[in-house]
Order: C-alpha cells, then structure tokens, then sequence
C-alpha cells in the first residue's frame, strides 16, 4: 500500500427497524433502494478487506424512537445478517460521541471514513463533521442513505428537499458525495473521488444562475 493509498473503513450508521417499520419511516430515497445499496457497500467492502463498523443508536426503553430491547431498535436483518469488523452503540447523532468508534479508528490506522445508513440530515452529517473535524477523509454515499420530512415553526421542507441540500452542502467541503456504483467503481480501480470545496461550490451556483437568466 503506497502512501496514498486511503485506508478506508465504512460505517453504516443506525440501520434499525424504526426507519421501516416504526415511528419514523425513511422516505427518500425510498427505503428499499437504499438498504439494498448499504447490503452493496457492506458486501464489496468484506471482499475488498475494507473494515464495516455498524452503529446502532440506544434510547432510553420509555423513549418513543429506538426504545432499547424494542423492535424498532433492532437492527434491520439486511444489516444484522452480514459481516462486520466493529460494532457500537450510541445514545447521540455523531457515531463518535460517547462511543469508542475514535480510538478504534486510530488503532486501525484508518484515514477515510465512507458513511453510509440513516439520517442523512442527522446522525450521517454529524459523523460526517465530526470525521472531518478530526482530520479524517469522509466519503458519503448518498444513495445509501435516506431522509424523512420535517414541518416546524422554522418551515417545512421534503425527504427529497433536505436529503438533497445535505448532499450539496456536504460535497462543498466536508465529504466526497457519491453513489453507490460510483464508491464501487472507486474501490475497484482505485480512482479517488471528486471533491471540492465552498468557493468553488459557490461560484458555480453563480454561474449556473447567470446561465438560466441569459
């Protein structure tokens, strides 16, 4: 392995029967693409010797989401059935927060951490930032991730609206977004992914703007 060389490990973040069956269902992408394309990663990162960390999130047994010992807590089977190098549970968003999930990847000697699992919006972008927040290459594979809708007194946005903004905005510099297929292709071949960064995100908006307007 030449120096550099990613040393990738994919997480595959709360994967739980409460994003499919319970109190909080994915809507976007639809759920069954998407856990078709996390079962993807997990099988092609065993066969390649990439590491896969599960993560599941422990509330408390009153709490009315991921009750630990509920159903809805349990892993999704896709997941629970398939190999995996590390496990944790979490009780917050970031897979780092009160878990040994940093100490695991410092003695694994892992760089790039590809986040995969739900929700795009809260525990994949907190990992996200808090991986890059360390030093550490993320990769987020959008199409193996998924969001539900919110309506509050701030607004109300789509599955489809928030899981797009987050993609966009993790791309401007936290991660190198990607689909499945493309992450396969990467690892295949060894190509590294694009990435980019605010200004240019930026001034591409600005573009594209004066291009629609001309």
């Amino acid at each position: 392995m030449t120096a550099t060389t990613p040393r990738r490990a994919l997480i595959v973040i709360d994967v739980q029967n409460e994003y499919f069956t319970g109190n909080l269902q994915i809507e976007y992408p639809p759920p069954a693409e998407s856990l078709a394309n996390i079962g993807r990663l997990m099988d092609a990162a065993t066969a390649a010797k990439i590491p896969v960390i599960v993560i599941q999130q422990n509330s408390p047994a009153d709490a009315p989401a991921f009750a630990q010992g509920s159903n809805g807590w349990q892993l999704h089977d896709e997941v629970g059935r398939r190999h995996r190098d590390a496990y944790f549970g979490k009780p917050l968003p970031s897979a780092f927060s009160d878990t040994g999930l940093s100490d695991w990847l410092v003695e694994q000697g892992i760089d790039t951490l590809t986040v995969s699992g739900y929700m795009t919006h809260n525990c994949n972008d907190t990992t996200i930032k808090h991986a890059f927040d360390r030093g550490m290459a993320v990769e987020f594979v959008h199409d193996a991730s998924g969001s539900v809708p919110y309506s509050n007194r701030a607004g109300s946005a789509t599955a489809e609206e928030i899981h797009r903004v987050l993609a966009v905005v993790e791309q401007s510099r936290f991660a190198a977004v990607l689909t499945t297929d493309e992450w396969l292709h990467c690892i295949a071949n060894g190509e590294a992914p694009v990435r980019e960064n605010i200004l240019v995100s930026y001034r591409q908006a600005l573009a594209l703007r004066s291009a629609k307007a001309a």
